[in-house]
C-alpha cells in the first residue's frame, strides 16, 4: 500500500484561473508559464490545463521540446532564451522562440542566420528596465534591436522586460512608474509587440498589459501580492493532502522532535502526520504554521523530519490514526502555508517531491 501522501491537480482551477488572467487583460494575449514542470503541477497536465492560452512560455528547452512532442502547435516561448549556439537548430526545427539578453546571444544568432536562410525566427528582445538580472538597459536597446532586425530569419521582434515591484508599485528603490518610463523611452519609435505584465502586472495594472501578458503563479491559486487568492477569485490547483499516522500524549515539559525546540507547556495531544521535507514541505516552517486536520485548523509543533511533522490535536478531539490532514491546497490556501513558514507559495509547489503520489481530478 502506498503512503497516504498524495497531491491532487485539478485540471479545471487551471482552466478557470486562466480565465481570470484573460478576463484582467481582455485585449492581450496570454503566455501560460508552465517552467519548473509547470510549477511542480507535471507539464502533460498543465499542457491540457491551458489548452485555451495563446502560447506556453517556459526556460527549459528540452521541456520546450516535449511539449512539441506532446502535440503543442501554438507558439512556445523560452524566457531565457538559448544557451549555447547549438541550440539554435532545434529551436529553429522545433519553431520555438526565444528571448534575446545579451550581446553573445545575438551574436550566436548571427552566426547561425549565415548558413539557415530558411530559418524563420521569432525573438523576444529584452530590456533590463531596473531588474537587473536579464535584458539590455535602456539606453542600449536600440542598437541591440537594429541589430536583430537586420538579421534576415528574424521574423518578428517582441520587446520584452520584467516587472520587479508590480505588486508594490511604489517601492523607493524602484517604482512601478520608473520601470515603464525607462522600457517607453528605450523601445519609443520601434515596431512591434509589447510584452510586459507578469501575475502581478496582469492582476494589478492591467493598463500595461499591450500585446502579450506571461500570467505564472497565478495559473496554480497562488498569488504574487497585492491580495489574496480568493480576492482575485482564483482557484487552488493543487492540494496536497494526508494521514494522521500516529498520535502521542505529551505530558508538560515534555519535548517534541528533532532538536527539542518545541516544549509542551501544558499537556497535549500530538499527530504525526505522514509528509516531510522529502516531500517538499518546508524544514524551516515554524511551530504554529497551519494545517488542516479533519477540516480543523491548527498548527505544527517540532522541527519537520524528512517523512514526518506533528500537529497539535488539543483541539481537534476527534482526530486520531486515519484522520485528514491538508497541507494546503483548496481549504487552507498555499499563501497562507508559505507565509508562515516565511517563503512564498511558488517555492512549495515547485517542491514537490518525485516520490508523492499525483492524482487529476476535476
Amino acid at each position: 500500500m502506498p503512503r497516504p501522501i498524495v497531491a491532487s491537480i485539478s485540471i479545471s482551477a487551471l482552466q478557470h484561473n486562466l480565465s481570470v488572467a484573460r478576463a484582467h487583460a481582455p485585449k492581450a494575449r496570454a503566455w501560460a508559464v508552465v517552467k519548473a514542470n509547470g510549477y511542480g503541477h507535471g507539464l502533460e497536465r498543465v499542457m491540457r490545463g491551458f489548452a485555451a492560452a495563446d502560447g506556453l512560455a517556459l526556460i527549459e528547452p528540452d521541456y520546450a521540446v516535449r511539449l512539441r512532442e506532446l502535440g503543442w502547435s501554438k507558439p512556445i516561448l523560452l524566457l531565457e532564451g538559448f544557451f549555447e549556439a547549438d541550440d539554435l537548430p532545434v529551436l529553429a526545427r522545433h519553431d520555438i522562440q526565444f528571448a534575446v539578453h545579451c550581446e553573445e546571444q545575438i551574436a550566436w544568432l548571427e552566426a547561425f542566420a549565415t548558413d539557415a536562410t530558411d530559418a524563420a525566427l521569432h525573438v523576444h528582445l529584452k530590456m533590463n528596465s531596473g531588474m537587473n538580472r536579464l535584458g539590455f538597459k535602456p539606453d542600449a536597446y536600440r542598437a541591440a534591436y537594429e541589430r536583430v532586425r537586420r538579421i534576415a530569419s528574424v521574423r518578428s521582434i517582441t520587446m520584452m522586460t520584467h516587472f520587479a515591484n508590480a505588486d508594490d508599485a511604489g517601492n523607493p528603490l524602484l517604482p512601478l512608474a520608473e520601470q515603464v518610463r525607462r522600457f517607453e523611452a528605450g523601445t519609443q519609435g520601434l515596431e512591434g509587440a509589447r510584452s510586459l505584465c507578469n501575475s502581478a502586472g496582469d492582476l494589478l495594472h492591467a493598463e500595461l498589459a499591450h500585446d502579450w501578458v506571461r500570467p505564472g503563479v497565478m495559473l496554480y491559486g497562488g498569488t504574487p501580492g497585492g491580495g489574496t487568492a480568493a480576492d482575485f477569485g482564483l482557484r487552488a490547483a493543487m492540494t496536497l493532502e494526508s494521514r494522521i499516522i500516529g498520535v502521542q500524549d505529551v505530558p508538560a515539559g515534555e519535548a517534541i522532535g528533532y532538536g527539542s525546540r518545541f516544549v509542551a507547556d501544558k499537556p497535549m495531544k500530538v499527530g504525526v502526520v505522514a509528509c516531510g521535507y522529502a516531500d517538499g514541505y518546508p524544514r524551516h516552517a515554524p511551530n504554529g504554521t497551519p494545517v488542516l486536520v479533519d477540516g480543523v485548523k491548527t498548527g505544527t509543533v517540532g522541527r519537520v523530519s524528512m517523512d514526518m511533522l506533528a500537529v497539535d490535536l488539543t483541539d481537534v478531539p476527534g482526530a486520531a490514526v486515519g484522520s485528514h490532514v491538508e497541507l494546503w491546497g483548496g481549504k487552507l490556501p498555499i499563501d497562507e502555508v508559505a507565509f508562515a513558514a516565511g517563503t512564498i507559495g511558488y517555492e512549495l509547489m515547485c517542491a514537490l517531491a518525485p516520490r508523492v503520489a499525483v492524482r487529476e481530478v476535476e
